[in-house]
């Protein structure tokens, strides 16, 4: 146990209270039970470490530690919960805690136990709370971790510090609030970087390494994270770098199930919709279906995107990249996370049932959404908007 306080202590040095991501202010942190789920490197552990150093007393009533540490090879989570809780432990901090075996029946007993103890863990994106051996759903607050937005970006590397809007204020005000932006800030180069590599916060620790290590995460999620929840084959894992692959050569990918079950050599329709499923909650594509088909799991996707823009440059290369591709791809990602996101079959994304954008260049015009009620145009290449044709980067304002 003193080791691990030691090794929090440590930790904690490293932290910072230069940047908060925008989940730090949406977190109930009275909550007895919170998890905070995201892809790898989005940040998740910086969020709680910041939380603890701002609100929280750095002594024997708060720990933070990780499930992967080797302490958990020969103890443990029960046993260290009651330790820590009987030495005046308050808020438990267990950080990816889908490294650890019985991570829910464990969390579930030490929160029924112990009815004045907070604890906040961390996981992969994978993991589902109502699986495994406990379902925490009726006691845990779930919260997703998004990665950076253009906003966030911005104000990381100019220090500014602009506010989210809404999707009603970009639809209703975007000419005023996209110049009073771009009077500001210089849109288009930092619109570019983020692209490329702003989507990561660790793009912080070296740009010209950031396409090599995001390439890293992703061999990682499919190797680790994915087995670590689904409890997946080798063989497995092989399928779903090929599908990633396949994915990944023909965006958007409009999958036809029967004959990317023969290119994986599986037999079974669910089977190649499971992995489908399983790319898309490891947080590395993202299903765009039409509203009827909801987000059924066996219900085949209309269409399949990479899950953000900079992946795009990790797997497939700059020189192999579509920018019509790139800019839909970003709309979806900006959107889907605090929006419903469905196909049209007048426009490209129908957001919330209601409205419908078309996606394209600076010379994009209405005229094939132009008889639809509540449609756009997102036109990229230009600061500012007119009438009902919007800037594509001020949605990245959205969170």
């Amino acid at each position: 146990m003193e080791k691990l306080f030691q090794r929090f202590t440590l930790k904690m040095r490293m932290i910072t209270q230069d940047f908060h991501r925008y989940l730090y202010h949406e977190i109930n942190w009275d909550d007895r039970l919170i998890a905070i789920k995201g892809a790898r490197g989005v940040g998740k552990t910086t969020l709680i470490l910041q939380y603890i150093q701002e609100n929280l007393p750095l002594d024997e009533q708060t720990l933070y530690v990780s499930l992967d540490d080797i302490y958990f090879q020969a103890n443990s989570l029960v046993d260290l919960a009651e330790e820590f809780y009987v030495g005046g432990g308050k808020y438990l901090f267990l950080d990816e805690v889908h490294k650890y075996a019985n991570w829910s029946i464990e969390i579930k007993n030490i929160y029924d136990t112990y009815g004045d103890l907070k604890i906040v863990f961390t996981s992969s994106s994978v993991l589902e709370i109502n699986r495994g051996n406990a379902d925490l759903s009726r006691r845990a607050v779930a919260y997703d971790l998004e990665g950076l937005s253009f906003r966030e970006y911005v104000n990381f590397q100019t220090g500014c510090d602009f506010s989210a809007l809404s999707l009603e204020e970009i639809l209703k005000n975007h000419v005023k609030v996209s110049q009073d932006i771009s009077s500001q800030i210089k849109i288009f180069p930092l619109f570019k970087k983020y692209l490329h590599s702003g989507y990561y916060p660790f793009y912080r620790e070296g740009e010209s390494s950031y396409l090599i290590k995001l390439n890293s995460i992703v061999g990682l999620t499919l190797e680790t994270d994915i087995p670590s929840m689904f409890n997946t084959e080798y063989k497995t894992i092989y399928k779903l770098k090929k599908l990633l692959y396949i994915i990944a050569s023909s965006l958007p990918y409009q999958p036809n199930i029967t004959e990317l079950s023969k290119n994986l050599d599986t037999s079974s329709r669910t089977s190649t919709l499971q992995y489908l499923d399983y790319l898309e909650k490891a947080k590395l594509t993202a299903n765009l279906r039409t509203g009827a088909k909801g987000k059924n799991m066996l219900m085949k996707p209309d269409k399949i995107f990479l899950d953000n823009t900079n992946l795009m440059y990790a797997i497939i290369g700059e020189e192999n990249l579509n920018v019509g591709n790139v800019r839909e791809t970003l709309f979806f990602n900006l959107l889907r996370g605090k929006h419903k996101v469905n196909s049209s079959q007048y426009g490209d994304f129908m957001i919330n049932d209601k409205y419908v954008f078309e996606i394209g260049g600076k010379g994009k015009k209405i005229t094939q959404v132009k008889d639809v009620s509540n449609s756009y145009v997102v036109a990229d290449d230009i600061e500012v908007g007119f009438g009902t044709k919007i800037p594509l980067w001020l949605f990245g304002f959205i969170y």
